[in-house]
């Protein structure tokens, strides 16, 4: 709890910062010809748009879920979305 209220007040890249050190990289999607990196910190799930879908570059959105069943049920949503 006390993460996901810090951890949304900081800055974008102070988020992207935490996850990239912190956290797991567990994978990337694709979604509207963009790559979207997710990263796993403790209980939450971030995924990360980057300028160019580039890791190394500026992020540019990121999207935070807490519980792997809150992560599934996003990526559900979100694969329907497409149809």
């Amino acid at each position: 709890m006390f993460f996901n209220l810090f951890f949304t007040q900081w800055p974008l890249q102070k988020q992207v910062d935490c996850l990239k050190t912190k956290g797991v990289s567990i994978g990337a999607r694709k979604k509207d010809n963009r790559v979207i990196y997710i990263y796993m910190y403790r209980e939450y799930f971030a995924e990360v748009h980057y300028k160019n879908d580039n890791p190394d570059e500026e992020a540019e959105k990121l999207t935070l879920v807490k519980g792997l069943k809150n992560l599934n049920e996003y990526l559900e949503k979100e694969f329907k979305a497409t149809f």
